[in-house]
């Protein structure tokens, strides 16, 4: 991959994504093995952070402040632009401050691009390249649609212009909005006003087939899209109206189109939801089908899920710059709003609140059943921040067993097969007499992630402490690729057919690793470490 080309468009401009600041307010996998680490000796092997610190090493985090989602990134003469939303109190009115990166891994600061006003904060929204100058700014200006509350008035959520002539450091805005939120204005029931106030995240892309602007905008209930030719007059379209609305209302959508594995064409409506209700995830949902210009016909309409932690919403995407319409990046704020507005470790040692994922690369591949679903594989450009590889010997465990290694960031690479055994897994995070540890394992037909063991004095808050996403009940073996850092755990598991992703606030003496396994020996093979650098950004 050439990491100077690694966010670069096609022709013509390449999306962007959205969401916005403060808009809302059972079975553990663990048995004996498992709580039988309490036993052990310590370990030796180096850390990766500076006494006193918790900030994450290879994440992207703010330099202080609290950071949320991330906004689509546009890539402009070489470097790619990420934007993301910010304040300097946590769960604060904010605006949009700006990085650069030319990996995905690190990233230099630039400040505020669209700042805080006085009267409305700067919601998510998303950029593009108007290569064209189709809005007349010029051509190779970004123009950014971002999601504003008029007059401060929630129910006037509507959507504005900004447009950068400097390569993105610096906008300026347009003092009307160009989407007016028209059910806003006459709202009276309790459902109007609830859906009124539910007009958020404009995701823009360009419809080459067509030769216009396509805009996705969240609602309450639905997904309503837009057309225009010149990004500032908007026409309204179909909505995409899903049938279950225990998922939720619809936070930063998505819409793209790309090629599958088997090099059928397919276009792709995702969004962060709130599917707790039902029993499913509080991150991106996405389904796949047709965009005929008027409307999205989804092939099935119960939607798929790109993550299954508890810790992966307002997630954005964008073309790969080397293969833009087989492959994918993907990067996502590391929270949720069931406990986001909080102080957390963080904010004590290091002055900032909140990352983002690490991004992820998805391509879209045909099931054996017959549809197609996003798979995920974490960017190529983490190995390059690699600083040692440690290598293990095969190991059988019946119980539990401590890994002759410490460290604080890193991925730890391995497989785990058995017969008999009814829970396996692998502990990260181990504090040094065992009581504090994260475990991921596989039990009956879940694979989870339970991060209780590694509360700090309510982070995480219960009941959100373990995650869990389905696998073969009958499944004897599983391949895992688990990134730790300080704040976080992210599993892929299978070739990244399902990734959970959790904040995990670890303590400064957290930084063991163990194997345990219950009802019967596993063997666990190819167990490889690798360090990272602390990278910045």
């Amino acid at each position: 991959m050439n990491q100077r080309g690694f966010y670069q468009p096609a022709n013509p401009p390449a999306p962007t994504t959205t969401h916005e600041i403060s808009r809302r307010h059972v079975l553990q996998g663990t048995g004996a093995g498992a709580l039988g680490l309490f036993m052990g000796g310590n370990v030796t092997g180096t850390a990766a952070q500076a006494q006193g610190s918790l900030r994450a090493v290879y994440h992207m985090t703010p330099p202080s402040g609290w950071l949320c989602d991330p906004q689509r990134p546009v890539y402009v003469n070489g470097v790619c632009h990420l934007y993301y939303l910010h304040s300097g109190e946590n769960n604060a009115p904010g605006g949009w401050d700006h990085a650069t990166t030319s990996d995905g891994v690190v990233f230099a600061h630039h400040g505020a691009a669209l700042p805080l006003q006085t009267n409305f904060p700067v919601w998510s929204g998303s950029a593009v390249v108007d290569t064209a100058n189709t809005a007349g700014f010029g051509a190779g200006a970004i123009v950014a649609l971002a999601t504003q509350p008029t007059d401060g008035i929630r129910k006037y959520q509507e959507q504005y212009l900004y447009w950068s002539t400097d390569g993105g450091y610096t906008f300026t805005a347009l003092p009307d909005p160009v989407i007016v939120n028209t059910d806003g204005r006459t709202a009276m029931t309790p459902a109007e006003i609830e859906n009124a106030e539910w007009f958020r995240d404009p995701k823009i892309h360009w419809d080459a087939a067509r030769g216009e602007w396509v805009c996705v905008i969240g609602r309450a209930r639905y997904a309503a899209f837009y057309t225009s030719s010149n990004l500032r007059n908007w026409l309204l379209k179909r909505n995409f109206d899903y049938p279950n609305h225990a998922l939720g209302g619809v936070e930063c959508p998505d819409l793209f189109q790309m090629t599958a594995t088997d090099g059928t064409r397919h276009w792709v409506l995702g969004a962060s939801m709130d599917a707790y209700t039902v029993g499913l995830p509080m991150t991106y949902a996405y389904w796949t089908g047709a965009w005929d210009g008027e409307q999205f016909i989804a092939d099935d309409l119960s939607p798929q899920w790109l993550d299954w932690g508890w810790d992966w919403y307002a997630a954005i995407t964008w073309p790969a710059a080397d293969a833009p319409d087989e492959r994918r990046y993907a990067v996502a704020w590391m929270n949720n709003w069931k406990y986001a507005a909080r102080d957390v470790p963080t904010d004590a040692s290091d002055g900032y609140n909140g990352q983002n994922s690490i991004v992820r690369e998805l391509r879209l591949d045909r099931q054996p059943g017959g549809w197609y679903s996003l798979l995920s594989t974490p960017i190529g450009a983490l190995t390059n921040h690699v600083s040692s590889t440690t290598a293990l010997p095969d190991r059988t465990v019946n119980g539990s067993g401590v890994l002759p290694w410490n460290g604080r960031a890193y991925e730890l690479e391995l497989d785990i097969s058995w017969d008999a055994a009814t829970n396996v897994g692998v502990s990260v995070g181990r504090s040094a007499d065992g009581t504090r540890h994260t475990n991921i394992g596989k039990y009956g037909a879940e694979l989870y992630v339970d991060r209780a063991p590694s509360d700090q004095g309510g982070f995480p808050l219960v009941p959100y402490t373990r995650a869990a996403a389905p696998i073969d009940s009958a499944a004897r073996s599983v391949h895992l690729r688990i990134f730790v850092d300080t704040q976080s755990v992210e599993v892929f598991v299978n070739g990244g057919h399902t990734v959970l992703s959790q904040q995990v606030h670890f303590a400064a003496g957290d930084t063991g690793i163990s194997l345990y396994t219950d009802g019967g020996a596993s063997k666990f093979s190819g167990i490889t470490i690798r360090e990272f650098a602390a990278v910045g950004g």
